[in-house]
Order: structure tokens, then sequence, then C-alpha cells
């Protein structure tokens, strides 16, 4: 079976950029543009064994998402995938519960290592 990523980006290329090469790599892609509505999914049963999100959305940013997901998914891994690269934004990040980092752009090998990493059995 093969393992499910959710994808959080208000950028419709880059979910697209990104649900290519994860399904690429014979993983199932699940796709939100914000915070909420990935939230909402969640909420409404679905169970990412990965979460990669942006941090500057709309309705619901990447820091208010992990914040609002870390109580439900206590243990699922989350990449934060910005043009951010603020140093206090990575630490609130990682204090909410961010498991990695990775600045845009970021080459689809590249990613797949660090979820490598991350998630054993990519």
């Amino acid at each position: 079976m093969p393992k499910t990523v959710l994808i959080v980006d208000d950028s419709a290329t880059m979910l697209l950029s990104l649900k290519t090469n994860l399904e690429m790599h014979g993983l199932k892609v699940e796709q939100a543009s914000n915070g909420k509505e990935a939230l909402d999914k969640i909420k409404s049963g679905l169970k990412p064994d990965l979460i990669i999100t942006d941090l500057n959305m709309p309705v619901m940013d990447g820091l208010e998402f992990i914040k609002n997901v870390r109580p439900i998914l206590r243990f699922t891994p989350i990449l934060i995938l910005t043009t951010e690269s603020e140093q206090t934004k990575r630490q609130q990040a990682k204090a909410l519960g961010a498991t990695g980092w990775l600045v845009k752009p970021v080459s689809g090998q590249d990613l797949i290592n660090v979820m490598k990493k991350v998630l054993p059995g990519v």
C-alpha cells in the first residue's frame, strides 16, 4: 500500500509540481490550498503518512495549521516547504512540532531524500 502525502500550498503550480514528483515515486497524494482546508480533511478522516506544508498561505498559514494538527496527528512527520529562511520562523515551526524545513526552490530528488529520512519506506 503506497504512503499518503498531504501537500498544503496556495500555489496551484507548486501543488502540481509536487504531486507529479511524488506520484512518480509511487506515493499517493492529497492536496489542500490552505491550512484550514487541510485541517478539515484530517478532521474528516484523512490520515496522511507525511505532511508537506507551505508557510505563507491565506485563511490559515502553515504555523497555525501545525499548531492545530499536532494534537490530532502527534507522530506524523511535517515538512515545511517555503521561500522563508528566517531563523525565528524556523524556531517557531520546530516548537510547534515541525519535523523539517526546506527552502524553495528544492529539487525533486532533494525532497525525496529528505522524505526518506523522516518517513521510512518512501
